[in-house]
């Protein structure tokens, strides 16, 4: 049970309503996540905004759904590990590459590369050096890359901090976290 309610469209009203009409045409439906963030029309237009800006950025949907479970595992949010487990399988990510994302591991030098970067990310709190850098431009990524992973990674932190702290009601198809493997 959700530590906070969740707001369905028809008891939402303004902006929210307006919001989680825009994110039940997008999905089919209207999951959790975005239910127990439409509490605060801010913080769900933030969210959302961060979704559509990062969704038209320059790394691929393959990607950004990639970090997404090496973050969520990392922070052990099942809801974020379901819910991109779910979209990266739907943007065409093998099974056997979702996997290897979750363990932050990737066969694409690129992928893997970024993996680590957004896992010391999350592991060192930001606190990151020249190498960190330079690893990922050694394998291609330049600075708007780069920027680029770095906001997916602090778009799912707050996406995990949200459905851990709220407990929201996982949604999606279950995946299990590696932790508890």
């Amino acid at each position: 049970m959700s530590r906070i309610p969740l707001v369905s469209q028809a008891e939402a009203t303004g902006e929210a309503q307006a919001l989680l009409s825009q994110i039940h045409g997008a999905f089919g439906a209207t999951p959790n996540m975005f239910r127990a963030v439409a509490n605060s029309p801010a913080a769900l237009r933030s969210m959302w905004g961060s979704f559509g800006a990062l969704g038209g950025g320059v790394i691929p949907a393959q990607l950004g759904e990639q970090i997404a479970v090496a973050v969520a595992d990392r922070n052990a949010c099942n809801y974020c590990l379901a819910a991109h487990t779910a979209l990266g399988r739907k943007a065409g990510v093998s099974a056997a590459d979702m996997a290897a994302a979750q363990a932050g591991e990737s066969s694409d030098p690129r992928t893997a590369a970024a993996l680590r970067f957004a896992l010391k990310l999350v592991e060192d709190r930001g606190q990151i050096g020249e190498a960190d850098v330079r690893a990922l431009r050694d394998v291609g990524f330049d600075d708007q890359h780069i920027v680029e992973i770095l906001a997916h990674v602090a778009l799912n932190l707050f996406t995990n901090y949200v459905n851990v702290a709220f407990d929201v009601p996982v949604d999606f198809p279950s995946v299990r976290l590696r932790a508890a493997a």
